[in-house]
Protein backbone atom coordinates (compact mmCIF):
# COMPACT_ATOMS: atom_id res chain seq x y z
CA UNK A 1 0.00 0.00 0.00
CA UNK A 2 2.98 2.16 0.67
CA UNK A 3 4.14 1.44 -2.38
CA UNK A 4 1.21 2.43 -4.42
CA UNK A 5 1.13 5.40 -2.54
CA UNK A 6 4.45 6.65 -3.19
CA UNK A 7 4.18 5.89 -6.58
CA UNK A 8 0.64 7.85 -6.62
CA UNK A 9 2.55 11.15 -5.55
CA UNK A 10 5.29 10.51 -7.96
CA UNK A 11 2.78 10.50 -10.42
CA UNK A 12 0.58 13.56 -9.61
CA UNK A 13 4.33 15.91 -8.64
CA UNK A 14 5.02 14.88 -12.26
CA UNK A 15 1.84 16.06 -13.54
CA UNK A 16 1.96 19.34 -11.55
CA UNK A 17 5.59 20.11 -12.81
CA UNK A 18 4.75 19.32 -16.40
CA UNK A 19 1.55 21.92 -16.31
CA UNK A 20 3.81 24.87 -14.76
CA UNK A 21 6.45 23.76 -17.22
CA UNK A 22 3.73 23.96 -20.20
CA UNK A 23 2.44 27.15 -19.06
CA UNK A 24 5.57 28.76 -19.00
CA UNK A 25 6.25 27.59 -22.49
CA UNK A 26 2.89 28.95 -23.67
CA UNK A 27 3.01 32.50 -21.61
CA UNK A 28 6.84 32.84 -21.40
CA UNK A 29 6.19 33.96 -17.52
CA UNK A 30 9.19 33.45 -15.73
CA UNK A 31 7.43 32.58 -12.32
CA UNK A 32 5.90 29.61 -13.46
CA UNK A 33 9.43 28.20 -14.54
CA UNK A 34 10.00 28.40 -11.09
CA UNK A 35 7.33 27.34 -9.67
CA UNK A 36 7.60 23.76 -11.85
CA UNK A 37 10.87 23.39 -9.97
CA UNK A 38 9.34 22.76 -6.56
CA UNK A 39 6.93 19.60 -7.34
CA UNK A 40 10.54 18.39 -8.89
CA UNK A 41 12.71 19.43 -5.11
CA UNK A 42 10.16 17.74 -3.27
CA UNK A 43 10.09 14.93 -5.73
CA UNK A 44 13.53 14.52 -5.09
CA UNK A 45 13.42 14.32 -1.41
CA UNK A 46 10.36 12.09 -1.18
CA UNK A 47 12.61 9.12 -3.57
CA UNK A 48 15.47 10.07 -0.93
CA UNK A 49 13.47 9.52 1.97
CA UNK A 50 11.76 6.22 -0.22
CA UNK A 51 15.18 4.78 -0.44
CA UNK A 52 16.01 5.38 3.02
CA UNK A 53 12.79 3.71 4.42
CA UNK A 54 13.65 0.45 1.62
CA UNK A 55 17.08 0.66 2.95
CA UNK A 56 15.67 0.37 6.78
CA UNK A 57 13.40 -2.51 6.00
CA UNK A 58 15.85 -4.45 4.46
CA UNK A 59 18.61 -4.42 7.11
CA UNK A 60 15.85 -5.35 9.73
CA UNK A 61 14.74 -8.44 7.14
CA UNK A 62 18.44 -9.11 7.44
CA UNK A 63 18.73 -9.56 11.10
CA UNK A 64 15.20 -11.47 11.71
CA UNK A 65 16.88 -13.67 9.10
CA UNK A 66 20.12 -13.75 10.79
CA UNK A 67 18.49 -14.51 14.72
CA UNK A 68 15.71 -16.95 12.94
CA UNK A 69 18.43 -18.87 11.42
CA UNK A 70 20.78 -19.23 13.99
CA UNK A 71 18.16 -19.83 16.90
CA UNK A 72 16.71 -22.94 15.03
CA UNK A 73 20.52 -23.73 14.13
CA UNK A 74 22.02 -22.85 16.69
CA UNK A 75 24.19 -26.29 17.69
CA UNK A 76 25.09 -27.07 14.46
CA UNK A 77 26.11 -23.42 13.94
CA UNK A 78 27.99 -23.57 17.27
CA UNK A 79 30.29 -26.53 16.10
CA UNK A 80 31.31 -24.13 12.61
CA UNK A 81 31.73 -21.41 14.85
CA UNK A 82 33.65 -23.37 17.55
CA UNK A 83 36.20 -24.83 14.33
CA UNK A 84 36.39 -21.06 12.47
CA UNK A 85 37.17 -20.12 15.82
CA UNK A 86 40.53 -22.59 16.40
CA UNK A 87 41.22 -21.83 12.99
CA UNK A 88 41.45 -17.69 13.25
CA UNK A 89 45.10 -16.30 14.37
CA UNK A 90 43.50 -12.51 13.95
CA UNK A 91 41.66 -11.34 15.42
CA UNK A 92 41.52 -13.30 18.59
CA UNK A 93 37.97 -14.77 19.16
CA UNK A 94 36.31 -16.71 21.38
CA UNK A 95 32.90 -17.06 22.86
CA UNK A 96 34.00 -15.90 26.08
CA UNK A 97 35.47 -12.80 24.52
CA UNK A 98 32.51 -12.21 22.79
CA UNK A 99 30.38 -12.66 26.11
CA UNK A 100 31.70 -10.32 27.91
CA UNK A 101 32.82 -7.34 25.70
CA UNK A 102 30.95 -3.64 25.17
CA UNK A 103 29.35 -2.97 22.54
CA UNK A 104 32.27 -0.65 21.66
CA UNK A 105 34.48 -3.37 21.60
CA UNK A 106 32.04 -5.89 19.70
CA UNK A 107 32.04 -3.23 16.96
CA UNK A 108 36.03 -3.08 17.21
CA UNK A 109 36.15 -7.20 16.78
CA UNK A 110 33.78 -6.95 13.67
CA UNK A 111 35.68 -4.19 11.78
CA UNK A 112 39.00 -6.18 12.57
CA UNK A 113 36.85 -9.60 11.36
CA UNK A 114 36.47 -7.82 7.87
CA UNK A 115 40.01 -9.31 7.38
CA UNK A 116 41.19 -12.73 8.97
CA UNK A 117 44.11 -14.22 9.55
CA UNK A 118 44.32 -18.15 10.04
CA UNK A 119 46.66 -20.01 11.66
CA UNK A 120 47.20 -23.27 9.50
CA UNK A 121 46.03 -25.01 6.11
CA UNK A 122 44.95 -27.76 8.61
CA UNK A 123 42.42 -25.85 10.65
CA UNK A 124 41.02 -24.05 7.62
CA UNK A 125 40.65 -27.80 6.68
CA UNK A 126 38.43 -28.83 9.43
CA UNK A 127 36.66 -25.51 9.51
CA UNK A 128 35.68 -26.31 5.62
CA UNK A 129 34.31 -29.45 6.71
CA UNK A 130 31.97 -27.59 9.39
CA UNK A 131 30.53 -25.47 5.97
CA UNK A 132 29.83 -28.32 4.07
CA UNK A 133 27.91 -29.97 6.95
CA UNK A 134 25.72 -26.73 7.75
CA UNK A 135 24.98 -26.94 3.63
CA UNK A 136 21.26 -26.84 4.53
CA UNK A 137 21.69 -23.70 7.01
CA UNK A 138 23.20 -21.72 3.64
CA UNK A 139 20.72 -23.08 1.73
CA UNK A 140 17.83 -21.66 4.06
CA UNK A 141 19.48 -18.93 4.46
CA UNK A 142 19.67 -18.32 0.96
CA UNK A 143 16.11 -18.96 0.19
CA UNK A 144 15.15 -16.43 2.97
CA UNK A 145 17.13 -14.06 0.68
CA UNK A 146 15.55 -14.18 -2.47
CA UNK A 147 12.20 -14.14 -0.34
CA UNK A 148 12.69 -10.91 1.38
CA UNK A 149 14.63 -9.57 -2.05
CA UNK A 150 17.94 -9.27 -0.10
CA UNK A 151 20.70 -9.06 -2.91
CA UNK A 152 23.54 -8.93 -0.84
CA UNK A 153 22.92 -11.80 1.45
CA UNK A 154 22.05 -14.03 -2.12
CA UNK A 155 25.18 -12.94 -3.58
CA UNK A 156 27.11 -13.85 0.08
CA UNK A 157 25.00 -17.33 0.19
CA UNK A 158 25.89 -18.03 -3.23
CA UNK A 159 29.13 -17.81 -2.70
CA UNK A 160 29.03 -19.86 0.17
CA UNK A 161 27.55 -22.52 -1.83
CA UNK A 162 29.52 -22.77 -4.34
CA UNK A 163 32.42 -23.03 -2.55
CA UNK A 164 30.85 -26.03 -0.36
CA UNK A 165 30.18 -27.60 -3.75
CA UNK A 166 34.11 -26.96 -4.38
CA UNK A 167 34.81 -28.53 -1.34
CA UNK A 168 32.12 -31.79 -1.66
CA UNK A 169 33.29 -32.76 -5.19
CA UNK A 170 37.43 -32.24 -4.12
CA UNK A 171 36.65 -34.74 -0.97
CA UNK A 172 34.52 -37.32 -2.49
CA UNK A 173 37.00 -37.32 -5.67
CA UNK A 174 40.43 -37.59 -3.05
CA UNK A 175 38.75 -38.42 0.23
CA UNK A 176 42.65 -38.87 1.47
CA UNK A 177 43.83 -35.35 0.65
CA UNK A 178 43.02 -31.90 2.14
CA UNK A 179 41.63 -29.43 0.18
CA UNK A 180 43.48 -26.96 1.10
CA UNK A 181 46.14 -28.84 -0.09
CA UNK A 182 44.87 -28.38 -3.68
CA UNK A 183 44.58 -24.46 -3.52
CA UNK A 184 47.12 -23.47 -0.93
CA UNK A 185 49.54 -22.31 -4.02
CA UNK A 186 46.89 -20.39 -5.97
CA UNK A 187 47.00 -17.14 -3.81
CA UNK A 188 43.99 -15.75 -5.32
CA UNK A 189 41.83 -19.23 -4.81
CA UNK A 190 43.24 -19.40 -1.48
CA UNK A 191 42.00 -16.00 -0.72
CA UNK A 192 38.65 -16.56 -1.83
CA UNK A 193 38.46 -19.14 0.12
CA UNK A 194 39.43 -17.83 3.02
CA UNK A 195 37.09 -14.79 2.29
CA UNK A 196 33.93 -17.53 2.22
CA UNK A 197 35.09 -19.21 5.81
CA UNK A 198 34.76 -15.60 7.35
CA UNK A 199 31.37 -15.17 6.58
CA UNK A 200 29.92 -16.94 9.04
CA UNK A 201 32.10 -15.10 11.42
CA UNK A 202 31.15 -11.78 10.39
CA UNK A 203 27.57 -12.75 10.40
CA UNK A 204 27.31 -13.66 13.70
CA UNK A 205 28.97 -10.80 14.83
CA UNK A 206 26.45 -8.66 13.01
CA UNK A 207 23.80 -10.18 15.12
CA UNK A 208 25.95 -9.92 18.21
CA UNK A 209 26.23 -6.76 17.20
CA UNK A 210 22.30 -6.33 17.02
CA UNK A 211 21.55 -7.92 20.23
CA UNK A 212 24.01 -5.54 22.18
CA UNK A 213 22.41 -2.63 21.28
CA UNK A 214 19.29 -3.78 22.92
CA UNK A 215 20.60 -4.02 26.17
CA UNK A 216 18.50 -7.10 27.16
CA UNK A 217 19.25 -10.52 28.16
CA UNK A 218 19.00 -11.29 24.70
CA UNK A 219 22.26 -11.36 24.08
CA UNK A 220 23.65 -13.44 26.86
CA UNK A 221 21.13 -15.88 26.15
CA UNK A 222 21.96 -16.23 22.34
CA UNK A 223 25.76 -16.76 23.38
CA UNK A 224 25.10 -19.05 25.94
CA UNK A 225 22.88 -21.36 23.39
CA UNK A 226 25.84 -21.24 20.87
CA UNK A 227 28.48 -22.16 23.93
Amino acid sequence: MIRKHYILLCVILGSISGFFLYMEHVTHNEFLFHLAAIPIEILAAVMIIEQLWALGERSKKQRRLSYMLWVLYNLEMGSLLAASFKAVESPSLSMSRIKSASLEELKKLRDDASTIRYKSIELVEAAAKEYVKTRHIWKAYLDRAVEYDLEKVYQNMMHVLYFIDYVEVFKRNNPDRLFVDEIRDDKRVMAKAEEVLGVGIRIFLDMAIALRKKKTDAFHQFISNLE
